[in-house]
């Protein structure tokens, strides 16, 4: 069986990379001659099955959620009855929508309901929808995605020692959050040990500005932020150099938690305003070096910042948004206060004052990590 076929009776096998006795190196399948064919058609199988089950999966959610807000809905209303029965008040119908409608608005179950429905099926179904008519839509001009797709291939192919180091030092904080928290399904003692708590800090706790970052508030703040680090401190320690890493991550972590210390009264943990810093230290790093990143590839990242935006919006009551938002901002003015533009396709070279501000500020995380994990368990 030729490629070709294996592609086309097989379209659930994933092929990187392919050589051919015509090229005198691997590439990617898209480049081939004869091979785009079979690609398209693969490709489109796959979209619209993907689709169909995101459509599938859509339907149901949509209706468990409405069921799910219906409940709580009468839960809410009948509340509201005891309260007009014990008081001998009486509202008329306008008022008890009104106050129901601020209720669920409110409500702390209803705003973990509307965020999973964004996270796990929304934006699925939207990611599912925009490929298969991106697909038919370039049916003519496939070949236009060989360079962002020869980005990712180049991407996924590469090491990033620095990135997996600090995620590592960060899920080792998290498991002290787990030994170190009497609760086995809370971990609120770690948090408010070294969590941004607003009292704390205006009381002269400014430490917590460093420990913060590096606490989670449970699995799934963990294993979200773990992906979004792994995507954006790869791409920025391959594309910008590492010494920027650490630099951005704590610059942004400490301008996210100032932010959030007057904007929001909640104590606040987590590498959110951190991995804004990135995410936003990339919009400009890749606009100044438009040849390094295909603009496809570059349309991402407005993406992520669209997503973000919307899940902040949707989770407002337990969301830090002033963090997220003084992350981005720092992260941006960083990129555009150090990078000229260029045109070069060449990633930028790390100078002597890089790799002593990275140093210095890759030590200050390790030590903020041990100081994070000292007040856990103190």
């Amino acid at each position: 069986m030729d490629l070709s076929e294996l592609i086309r009776n097989r379209p659930e096998t994933e092929i990187t990379l392919a050589w051919t006795p015509e090229s005198s190196h691997c590439q990617i399948p898209e480049e081939i001659p004869g091979l785009a064919e079979a690609i398209f058609e693969s490709r489109k199988l796959q979209a619209q099955v993907d689709h169909a089950n995101a459509r599938i999966r859509l339907k149901r959610f949509t209706y468990a959620l409405a069921a799910a807000l219906a409940i709580i809905s009468f839960l809410y209303f009948r509340e509201l009855m005891d309260l007009h029965q014990a008081s001998g008040i009486t509202a008329s119908f306008p008022e008890t929508m009104a106050w129901l409608g601020i209720r669920l608005a409110r409500s702390v179950p209803v705003g973990f309901l509307l965020l999973g429905y964004l996270i796990l099926v929304l934006i699925p179904w939207y990611q599912a929808r925009k490929d298969h008519a991106e697909i038919i839509r370039t049916a003519s001009t496939f070949t236009s995605s060989v360079p962002a797709l020869r980005f990712e291939t180049w991407l996924s192919f590469q090491r990033a020692p620095i990135t997996r180091l600090m995620l590592i030092a960060i899920l080792i904080v998290y498991g002290f959050q787990m030994i170190g928290d009497p609760s086995a399904f809370s971990l609120n003692h770690s948090i408010h040990q070294a969590g941004l708590v607003k009292t704390a800090y205006f009381d002269g706790e400014f430490w917590r500005l460093l420990t913060a970052p590096l606490l989670h508030g449970g699995l799934l703040h963990f294993a979200m932020n773990a992906l979004a680090w792994l995507y954006l401190g790869k791409r920025m320690e391959l594309l910008a150099r590492w010494p920027h890493l650490p630099t951005v991550f704590m610059v942004s972590g400490i301008a996210g938690g100032i932010a959030s210390a007057y904007l929001t009264p909640a104590t606040s943990v987590g590498s959110s305003g951190g991995l804004m810093g990135w995410l936003g230290f990339l919009l400009v790093f890749e606009t100044l070096h438009q040849r390094l990143v295909p603009k496809p590839v570059r349309r991402r990242l407005l993406g992520g910042v669209f997503m973000t935006g919307m899940i902040g919006l949707i989770g407002y009551r337990f969301i830090d948004n002033a963090a997220h938002l003084g992350g981005l901002v720092s992260g941006m003015v960083y990129a555009a206060m150090v990078f000229p533009k260029s045109n070069s396709p060449i990633r930028p070279n790390i100078i002597a004052t890089d790799r002593i501000i990275g140093s210095a500020c890759l030590t200050l995380f390790i030590l903020s990590c041990c100081l994070a994990v000292t007040k856990i368990l103190s």
